[in-house]
């Protein structure tokens, strides 16, 4: 799903990924660990095309998106890739349901089909009854249960978490981790995931540790 051929990222003088190359399998869960500073959130920056590589190649379900025009790059970012960060940024004027319509509102898909798939999305995150529900009205782990629902209503072809958990309590950063495994069990969904948690991390299918922009 996700091949990455010696990556390269410079800032200034400072060079941040020093040829990172690597490949995740459709359907697999994939941690990523390192310090502080080791590249990690650059690569996943990069994996979601939110910044360009200073060389190397990178493909998403076979595509390049690097090779794109920037209205087709913006397109593929909105249909085939799905964002978790550690705060759930949710817009707090609108309910849990139409937070989770947004991407697909904005991929101009039609409104009854989106509704129908946020509804689908929200009861798989237990959440149903909280449906109508401005953020403000959740706990941490609801609004980061629903900030995922967000991620995946397009049907992403990928799934990048930033820290996922690390704002939230150990009852909720439990049930988050469990949920990215039932997405995977449910849905095949192919998962990256940046984390300092040692114990998320050991669940996935597998670690990659990265260490001063390389991966060990």
């Amino acid at each position: 799903m996700i091949h990455v051929s010696d990556i390269r990222r410079r800032f200034g003088d400072l060079e941040v990924l020093k040829g990172v190359s690597l490949d995740v399998a459709r359907g697999e869960v994939v941690s990523i660990v390192g310090a502080s500073g080791a590249g990690k959130t650059t690569l996943l920056q990069i994996l979601g095309t939110l910044s360009r590589p200073d060389g190397g190649r990178l493909t998403i379900d076979g595509t390049d998106p690097f090779a794109l025009g920037d209205r087709a790059l913006s397109q593929f970012r909105n249909e085939r890739i799905g964002f978790v960060f550690q705060f759930h940024h949710l817009l707090p004027e609108f309910s849990a349901f139409e937070n989770v319509c947004i991407p697909g509102l904005i991929g101009r898909r039609s409104r009854a089909e989106v509704g129908r798939r946020a509804d689908e999305l929200l009861k798989l995150m237990g959440l149903s009854a909280r449906r109508d529900h401005k953020p403000g009205q959740l706990s941490g782990g609801e609004q980061q249960r629903v900030a995922i629902a967000r991620a995946i209503v397009n049907s992403p072809a990928v799934l990048l978490a930033d820290e996922p958990s690390g704002n939230l309590d150990s009852r909720n950063r439990d049930e988050i981790h469990r949920l990215f495994f039932q997405l995977r069990d449910l849905l095949g969904q192919t998962t990256v995931i940046v984390t300092h948690d040692e114990g998320l991390a050991a669940m996935a299918d597998r670690t990659i540790t990265m260490s001063d922009g390389r991966i060990l």
